[in-house]
């Protein structure tokens, strides 16, 4: 029946039938075959004249194809209903009007498998055959290999039964079994008897007890003349059940048009698929720059769009440890410029600056050699399970994730990793695809994510695809370009948070400035003139000394003495006159607060003087941290506001925007950076580069151990030192962490005073404290804790009671077990804790009505 169909037939056809040509260009011809009245060119003679393509920015639109197109891409494109030729029909039609019905199979249908489940029906009818199928080539150039697409297809199967997904394809490599010789060699294969050819794969037949007798496989070419897949039809039932050289003709001249199908069907896929995937990057590119105030929010969003979009079980995006930089050191171009010189001049805050140089000496991170190298700051973790919420794991968590480990791997390469099962991934080692939860890895792909540098900034994770098939190329591809997507938004995000924190540092500034002054020159030199009295005579060497009776120069006086007898100005060469300066513009930057002001500050540094040399501790310490520890201490509460960090973060202060923790404290260590960095009050003048680096290090680490929240997280560590027996403390963690403890010591130091004096401090603490509640109460319209509620004033004994238990009495007992000279400490605080335990009772009797009385 169709022996005689070749290209001349077909022509001649189309020459006898114009009224059919017309038909068929109406519906399906492109424009450039139009003619300006609206109707079709009729061909003339059977040479045809192929017009060149159209230039891309000056052709028009086909807005027929366009609708189409979007009307697939949405899903609402209707199918036109044909009803399919039967058995009795298909072979009594002529060879011409079979290759037409074929013509427009192939020109109505856009879904490839509909198409060739057609094809091998028809195919199966004419060649009398009981079954065909159709495997379809995957994979890259060095490793390809065919997927069965279409499976056992009969006269009577339905597409449904017929089609074969993801999940239930058949893998056949290049050069195995017969589709794979086929699809390898290019030749056709027909065989009589499967079971006496070596490359029938008999346990197909085993499993599904078919009998295979006669194949007749072929390949499916593209234009190019490479295989796109592989075609077989099974069992003829007529005859002697073998495959003729007319069957192979007709099968031959299907599949020409079967491979025509499917590499139109293909590339209209892969437009539809190109068409959405762009969609879905613009949509990402709107989310992640209209997204700049949370770094959290944007990953959140990318994460859900790249779980929503491939499909898959897992999604984790790990952040390096510089891309989370809180510094605003990543600031770049002209704008950061600007926005450093002005804001950082103006603050002077030359934090790890050496005096000597002019510029900041930005450390330069070395390139990682291993994956011990590659630290991440932050990790994202999202479980389609979880629907949407994503879970920040812990450190702890990162440093033990295999699945992190191999995300460090990517950091270390630089390039993607794409594997299937990781268990048998002879690159990660011992890795064996569980987490310590217990979650299964099966599969894995990993893009590195890329800042505007080119540099790497964190890595993005997909895990276990949904249907259990590994990633493929195109998932690669997609994700690759939300990975870049992603870095320009972290880029952005960062750009804004920084920009943020540089006008907050210069709101800070303004504020601070606008306050303070550097101490004036005649007030330095009054002081450089003046005389200073001895420790002795004032008795800055007992731990019961009173500042009260002092006035504001005494204490300034007392100040100069503590360093000079200390041997401070001498060892390190600090003119008299800088000291002065730099001691009165100290006590300026206090606000006049009614507890965190100088005199708390001139306290807390006489009392770090007297554990030195009356506690005996100077003994383990140079000269150098004696120097650090008595500044940390003057310097330690600098423009401090008469509130604490709880307070700064709930209204939101530029403070609060500034530093994400230890929020005061990081202030009054940058105001005292910025007084010294102030000319003539540099008293680090004469140190050498090296002795500047450690001395502002140590300064920061004690400023930094005042905040309480810290004492709680070290305060065991140093008792297990203490309970040891520790005398020593030369180990450079051991002794930072004495350090620490004496600052805690020293700034609460006021418990531990005679009864007389912490009486009055403990007032003025608690006044300070109400103030605040007060504010909290009047501004925020909250009612405060009961240690700042002004109207529980009279629980003040029970509450420094619990002071005492919970702050006070653990660090002293420490001190006094690690060296009895320091047990005056210890007595002082027992002492006053009897006193407040009496008020305490005597208050909790007047509540119950045991005794009468204001």
């Amino acid at each position: 029946m169709t022996e005689n169909l070749n290209s001349r037939n077909v022509e001649q056809y189309l020459i006898k039938n114009p009224e059919f040509l017309k038909s068929y260009l109406s519906k399906h011809g492109a424009p450039d075959i139009t003619h300006k009245d609206g109707s079709h060119s009729e061909p003339s003679s059977p040479e045809i004249k192929i017009k060149r393509l159209p230039n891309f920015t000056s052709g028009r639109i086909n807005s027929i194809t366009t609708s189409i197109f979007k009307k697939y891409v949405e899903g609402n494109l209707e199918r036109i209903k044909k009803t399919s030729k039967d058995r009795n029909q298909l072979l009594s039609m002529s060879e011409d009007e079979v290759f037409m019905e074929l013509i427009r199979d192939i020109s109505t249908e856009l879904d490839v498998n509909v198409l060739c489940h057609k094809i091998l029906k028809n195919v199966s009818i004419l060649t009398r055959s009981d079954r065909g199928s159709l495997f379809l080539v995957r994979g890259s150039k060095d490793n390809r290999y065919l997927v069965s697409k279409l499976f056992d297809v009969t006269e009577v199967s339905t597409i449904s039964e017929s089609l074969h997904t993801e999940e239930t394809e058949i893998i056949v490599p290049f050069g195995r079994g017969i589709a794979g010789f086929v699809a390898e060699s290019k030749d056709t294969v027909n065989i009589k008897d499967a079971y006496e050819d070596p490359r029938f794969n008999k346990d197909v037949d085993l499993k599904t007890g078919y009998r295979t007798h006669s194949i007749l496989c072929m390949p499916i070419l593209n234009y190019e003349g490479e295989v796109i897949g592989v075609a077989q039809i099974i069992n003829k039932v007529t005859g002697n059940h073998e495959f003729t050289k007319q069957d192979e003709e007709v099968f031959r001249k299907y599949l020409i048009f079967c491979g025509i199908g499917i590499t139109n069907a293909q590339l209209f896929e892969l437009s539809v698929q190109e068409y959405k995937r762009n969609q879905l990057l613009l949509n990402l590119a709107r989310g992640v720059f209209e997204e700049q105030t949370s770094l959290e929010r944007l990953i959140q969003k990318v994460m859900l769009d790249s779980q929503d979009m491939l499909k898959c079980e897992r999604c984790t995006v790990y952040l390096t440890e510089d891309s989370t930089n809180k510094g605003g050191k990543n600031l770049t171009g002209m704008f950061a410029k600007i926005l450093k010189k002005r804001f950082y001049k103006l603050l002077a805050l030359a934090v790890h600056q050496d005096p000597h140089s002019e510029d900041d000496q930005v450390q330069v991170k070395a390139k990682p050699t291993s994956t011990k190298d590659v630290l991440f700051s932050m990790a994202f973790d999202l479980h389609a399970k979880d629907g949407g919420n994503i879970r920040i794991p812990s450190a702890a968590e990162v440093a033990n994730s295999r699945n992190a480990e191999i995300a460090r791997h990517v950091v270390l390469k630089g390039t993607p990793v794409n594997v299937s099962e990781i268990e048998i991934e002879s690159m990660f080692g011992k890795v064996v695809g569980f987490e310590e939860d217990g979650y299964k890895t099966k599969n894995m792909l990993c893009m590195p994510i890329f800042n505007n540098e080119k540099k790497i900034i964190g890595v993005t994770q997909l895990v276990n695809k949904l249907n259990g098939v590994p990633f493929n190329e195109n998932d690669a591809n997609i994700i690759e370009a939300f990975s870049i997507f992603t870095g320009l938004g972290i880029h952005n995000c960062q750009m804004y948070e920084n920009a943020c924190r540089l006008m907050a540092k210069q709101t800070v500034a303004l504020e601070v400035l606008s306050y303070h002054a550097t101490a004036q020159q005649d007030e330095t030199d009054k002081l450089v003139s003046s005389e200073f009295p001895t420790g002795q005579e004032i008795g800055l060497y007992t731990f019961e000394f009173n500042d009260i009776p002092l006035d504001e120069l005494e204490t300034v006086k007392c100040t100069i003495t503590m360093f000079t007898e200390a041997n401070l100005l001498a060892e390190f060469k600090i003119p008299l006159e800088v000291m002065c300066r730099w001691t009165l513009s100290v006590k300026k930057n206090y606000r006049p607060v009614t507890y965190h002001n100088w005199r708390h500050a001139f306290n807390v540094t006489q009392t770090m003087f007297t554990i030195l040399y009356t506690g005996g501790l100077i003994k383990k310490f140079e000269g150098l941290e004696v120097l650090g520890l008595l500044v940390a201490c003057l310097c330690h509460d600098l423009d401090h506001r008469g509130t604490n960090n709880a307070f700064q973060v709930k209204v939101a202060s530029p403070l609060a925007m500034l530093y994400s923790t230890s929020v005061m404290e990081h202030h009054h260590f940058d105001h005292c950076i910025m007084i010294l960095n102030s000319e003539g009050n540099n008293i680090f003048q004469s140190l050498s580069p090296a002795q500047y680096r450690n001395v502002i290090k140590m300064l920061e680490h004690a400023i930094l151990s005042t905040d309480l929240a810290l004492y709680f997280k070290k305060r065991g560590d140093f008792q297990k030192l203490v309970q040891s027996g520790e005398t020593e403390y030369q180990d450079p963690y051991k002794k930072d962490l004495l350090k620490a403890m004496m600052m805690t010591a020293c700034d609460v130091a006021a418990i531990t005073k005679p009864w007389e004096i912490q009486e009055k401090v403990a007032q003025l603490v608690a006044n300070e404290f109400f103030e605040q509640g007060d504010k909290e109460r009047s501004e925020l319209g909250e009612t405060p804790m009961a240690m700042m509620d002004r109207e529980k004033k009279d629980e003040l004994p029970k509450m420094q009671v619990g002071f005492i238990d919970a702050i006070c009495l653990p660090i002293y007992k420490m001190f006094a077990e690690m060296n009895q000279k320091l047990s005056p400490l210890y007595d002082g605080v027992l002492d006053n804790k009897k006193h407040w335990q009496q008020l305490a009772d005597i208050h909790e009797r007047k509540t119950t009505g045991e005794i009468n009385g204001p």
